[in-house]
């Protein structure tokens, strides 16, 4: 029995991870000049964001919710909405230092 669940809780994780990387390929269509009418801080935090999620990514350590943040924080840059990028990109930030600090979570042994 607990290696049929081994079976069906690996098949399961590896369908998951092909649905993470679905977007992974695509470029970003928001022009790089959109961001000249949003504050310093803001694009500080955008260009700081952008770079973690991207070490994240090489790692395989990426959050959906980290890239999805991101996302957000790159559609409010191209708004020039500089409160909405910081918060964003702060969040982008977060939870790329936290995936990348489940990398040194020991690996779960299933069995004997």
């Amino acid at each position: 029995m607990s290696k049929v669940l081994l079976v069906l809780t690996s098949a399961a994780l590896l369908g998951l991870s092909a649905c993470a990387d679905l977007n992974a390929n695509k470029a970003s269509s928001e022009p790089a000049a959109a961001t000249a009418t949003i504050s310093a801080e803001a694009q500080a935090a955008l260009a700081a964001a952008q770079s973690a999620v991207k070490d994240a990514k090489s790692k395989n350590a990426l959050w959906t919710t980290a890239d999805s943040a991101l996302k957000a924080a790159e559609a409010a840059a191209a708004k020039g909405d500089s409160d909405t990028v910081l918060k964003q990109a702060k969040r982008a930030s977060s939870d790329v230092q936290k995936g990348l600090a489940q990398l040194n979570y020991p690996v779960l042994k299933v069995g004997d």
